[in-house]
């Protein structure tokens, strides 16, 4: 009997744990494909030869304003990288640095520090901009646009209301319920006021809002819509980057918000899609370290990955520490309150809550399989989300086999917050 040993990112550092190699039928990782040789000007070639739009110098001109739009600490993005790049060509065509400004798009997420804000986009830059949370409970910070046709309220900040151009930057990846992240995101639910994000957020519920589905997902449209309202009277410019696991760049998407990004998507289901020849007994998924496992709030992107590679009644073990607990105070509490996947989902179709939404996504999945966390996460914590948190894989291997017994198979997923495990049609 053979041993495979295996070293799977933890918060900043990792978790050792050791397998039968027979067990394991698959190892889930992100394709490989070519990195970026040279980033720089892969950043200008997008920008200067856009999808679906003018260049960059056709649309700038000298003297106008520009917003920047960038992603907050959950969602990696290498703005530092891009971000003097892009400032500096601004300033070739002619913007001056006072003239230019970053909005972070936190959603509904806790305002950063100064600090954060600095490691996010470089000090160089930090330094030359204006920079601003978009805290979407401050409402005297947003302006109104109208409600979609599904009957969303439209309140987006006002720092991105009354500039000459909006550049939306960050990186796709699959989203479990708006389909893809980047794109119209960056602004709906990024830099949109609660209300907004409630209501978008509410569609969820849907059974037609799915990881990697746009046509047809409720949740995807409503967000198109809204961005649409603003654009209508508004120059908004898409830059998106693909990264790998490692954070290195494979490809950059600029131009159309629309039309980028719906080839931005392509490109994301060649690298992230993975074929697995069958749904296993078990299955074992690392996020990927901080700060994808920052807290359970993050996690829960691992925990739908991994549910498309676990047979019903399987197990599903996840690595990540959550050092920041559960990332929502609402969320606990309503897992505390209503006890089931089944009631959450009943109290949220009454009145749909942010927080209380990811308490229905984390909870959902628990009815198709066990969940146990590797995890500093507090034991009662977990098993209020209806999961088990151990503090070492050993320990929920033991759990494992508990359910499924000693003749199992694994599927290992190491970059589970970025890779979807694809069944044989």
């Amino acid at each position: 009997m053979s041993i495979s040993h295996y070293s799977y990112k933890y918060g900043h550092g990792s978790k050792e744990f050791s397998l039968e190699s027979d067990r394991v039928i698959k190892e889930v990782t992100v394709a490989k494909m070519p990195l970026l040789e040279d980033v720089k000007a892969a950043i200008l070639d997008a920008v200067y030869h856009p999808i679906g739009s003018a260049p960059i110098n056709e649309l700038v001109k000298p003297g106008q304003k520009i917003a920047f739009i960038c992603n907050d600490p959950t969602r990696v993005a290498n703005s530092f990288v891009f971000m003097p790049i892009l400032v500096n060509e601004m300033n070739k065509l002619g913007i001056k640095d006072e003239d230019m400004h970053i909005v972070f798009a936190l959603g509904t997420h806790r305002n950063m520090t100064h600090e954060e804000m600095v490691e996010a986009v470089g000090a160089e830059v930090a330094g030359r901009l204006k920079m601003y949370n978009s805290d979407a409970k401050v409402s005297e910070d947003f302006e109104y646009f109208g409600d979609t046709s599904r009957g969303t309220p439209v309140w987006l900040n006002k720092h991105i209301c009354h500039v000459d151009h909006v550049i939306m930057t960050g990186t796709i990846v699959h989203h479990y319920f708006s389909g893809y992240g980047g794109g119209r995101k960056a602004i709906l639910p990024g830099v949109a006021a609660m209300e907004t994000v409630r209501v978008n957020h509410s569609f969820m519920l849907d059974p037609n809002a799915g990881l990697g589905k746009t046509v047809g997902n409720p949740v995807y449209e409503d967000q198109m819509e809204g961005v649409a309202m603003f654009a209508k009277n508004h120059s908004v410019f898409l830059f998106n980057a693909i990264l790998n696991a490692q954070h290195e760049f494979l490809k950059i998407f600029a131009g159309d918000y629309v039309k980028a990004h719906q080839e931005a998507c392509k490109f994301v289901d060649q690298v992230y899609g993975v074929e697995i020849p069958q749904a296993a007994d078990l299955v074992i998924a690392s996020c990927g370290g901080y700060p994808k496992d920052i807290n359970v709030y993050q996690l829960q992107k691992t925990m739908d990955n991994a549910w498309c590679a676990v047979r019903e009644g399987g197990v599903v073990i996840i690595i990540g520490e959550c050092e920041e607990g559960s990332g929502s105070k609402v969320l606990e509490e309503t897992c505390k309150r209503l006890g089931t996947a089944d009631a959450i989902k009943a109290d949220l179709e009454k009145h749909f809550e942010i927080g209380a939404n990811k308490a229905f996504a984390v909870t959902r999945l628990t009815k198709k399989a066990k969940f146990i966390l590797v995890s500093s996460l507090d034991k009662e914590l977990a098993h209020d989300m209806l999961f088990e948190a151990v503090p070492t894989v050993e320990e929920a291997l033991a759990e494992a086999e508990k359910v499924i017994g000693n003749d199992y198979n694994i599927i290992l997923m190491p970059e589970g917050s970025l890779t979807v495990p694809l069944l044989p049609a």
